[in-house]
C-alpha cells in the first residue's frame, strides 16, 4: 500500500491543485457523454487510452468486459447501463476488450469453462454470458493458440453489443435515435484499437475508420 498512499499524496499535492476548478464543477454534478464498458485488467485503463479527464467517461469494469443480457433479477452492471443511459443520458456506449485477455484466454483453451474454472467457481459462473461467443469461436479453425484468443476476444466484444442490446433502456434509446453501440478491441502492446464495423461485422483500425460503429447502422454507410 505504500507506493499507493504515495500515488494519494502526490495527486493532492501536485495534480489536484492543477485541476482546482474542474474538481470544483464536479463535486456536485456529472455530464459524461459515453459509458465505457472494458475488462477489470489492470493494463487497460480507459481514461488514459482515450485520454479524458474526470467526469468524462462513465466506466463499468468487470471480468471480460461482459453484459449480461437483461433478466427478471438485474444486477451491478445492468442497473449502472440503465442509469448511464437513463438518469445521465449517455449518447454512445462502448464495450472495449483487450489482448491477452485472461478471461478470454482461460474460455478460448477450455472446452468446460465450469471445469477448468472448478478452482475459481464465481469467474466460472460469470464467464458464462460469454458462452454465445465460445460456441461461435469453437466453430472456427484456428492457426494458433494465440489466434484462438484474439478471435475469442473480438467475437465476445460481438457477443456484449448483443447481449446489451436487451436491456430496456437502451432498445429504447436506441429506437429513439439517440444512442449509438460501439465495439471495440485494444492492443496492450501497441496501443491500437480496432472497432467493429457493423455493416461488414469486421474489426477495422479505429485509427483510419474513426466514423466507424457497431450499431446503428448509418444510412450513409449502408449505402456506400
Amino acid at each position: 500500500m505504500k507506493d499507493i498512499i504515495e500515488g494519494f499524496l502526490k495527486f493532492h499535492s501536485d495534480a489536484y491543485p492543477k485541476r482546482a476548478d474542474l474538481f470544483k464543477n464536479l463535486a456536485t454534478k456529472q455530464n459524461p457523454r459515453t459509458l465505457f464498458i472494458s475488462c477489470s485488467d489492470s493494463r487497460l485503463v480507459p481514461e488514459l487510452v482515450t485520454q479524458h479527464e474526470p467526469g468524462g467517461l462513465f466506466v463499468i469494469r468487470n471480468a471480460g468486459n461482459i453484459v449480461p443480457s437483461y433478466g427478471p433479477e438485474p444486477g451491478g452492471v445492468s442497473a449502472s447501463v440503465e442509469y448511464a443511459v437513463t438518469a445521465l443520458k449517455v449518447t454512445d456506449v462502448v464495450i472495449c476488450g483487450h489482448s491477452d485477455c485472461g478471461a478470454m484466454t482461460a474460455i478460448a483453451n477450455c472446452t468446460c469453462t465450469c471445469t477448468c474454472m472448478d478452482h475459481m467457481p464465481a469467474v466460472g459462473s460469470w464467464l458464462r454470458y460469454a458462452d454465445s461467443a465460445r460456441v461461435v469461436n469453437e466453430a472456427r479453425e484456428h492457426d494458433s493458440d494465440s489466434e484462438r484468443v484474439a478471435s475469442m476476444v473480438r467475437e465476445n466484444v460481438i457477443a456484449q453489443i448483443e447481449n446489451i442490446k436487451t436491456h430496456p433502456s437502451i432498445r429504447l434509446a436506441l429506437r429513439e435515435n439517440r444512442l449509438a453501440l460501439h465495439g471495440w478491441v485494444y492492443d496492450i502492446e501497441s496501443g491500437d484499437i480496432d472497432a467493429l464495423d457493423g455493416v461488414t461485422n469486421e474489426f477495422v483500425s479505429l485509427a483510419t475508420h474513426t466514423e466507424v460503429r457497431a450499431y446503428p447502422i448509418s444510412p450513409l454507410a449502408v449505402a456506400v
